[in-house]
């Protein structure tokens, strides 16, 4: 009986401190965000879309994002996903870094931290799930395993695509 007491707690401890964790971050409609990704083309938020989009803000200097850049990777194989170099160095830092770590997932790159800010977004890795209308339906801030965000994805596929 008092294992499962202690359990109760940490798992009570657990979320209440997720939700302190993310309670920053940019819930509802989700802020405009436009840009060049480094692999070229355009990017916009206002640009339809019919499936769910992973929305992922990392830095270089982030040891917790190198652990998840396989994840999301391999999720980028099979859905919208966009990551954000949070404060990384410039365009062609930025890249040399993707190249370096064989990232393909369309990346912007957010020099000054603007971009994040407007999320929400004070500390890495960051992620967000959106409904093809824009509507912020999951947010993440720590490491988060592929299933879950693969997960995540889904549900909202199931519940909010058209």
């Amino acid at each position: 009986m008092r294992w499962w007491g202690q359990l109760l707690l940490f798992t009570v401890a657990f979320f209440v401190l997720r939700g302190w964790m993310q309670s920053d971050m940019v819930n509802g409609s989700a802020p405009s965000l436009q840009g060049t990704p480094i692999s070229g083309g355009y990017f916009s938020l206002d640009t339809p879309r019919t499936e769910p989009l992973l929305l992922h803000f990392w830095a270089s200097w982030c040891p917790v994002c190198k652990l998840e850049q396989e994840g999301i990777e391999s999720i980028a194989q099979d859905h919208a996903v966009v990551t954000v170099a949070m404060q990384s160095g410039t365009a062609m830092e930025v890249e040399h870094y993707l190249q370096e770590q064989q990232m393909q997932a369309a990346t912007l790159v957010d020099e000054d931290g603007s971009l994040s800010q407007r999320f929400g977004v004070s500390a890495v890795p960051a992620t967000f799930i959106l409904s093809p209308d824009n509507q912020i339906r999951f947010v993440e801030r720590g490491f988060t395993t592929e299933l879950g965000l693969s997960t995540r994805i889904w549900l909202t596929q199931q519940l909010y695509s058209r």
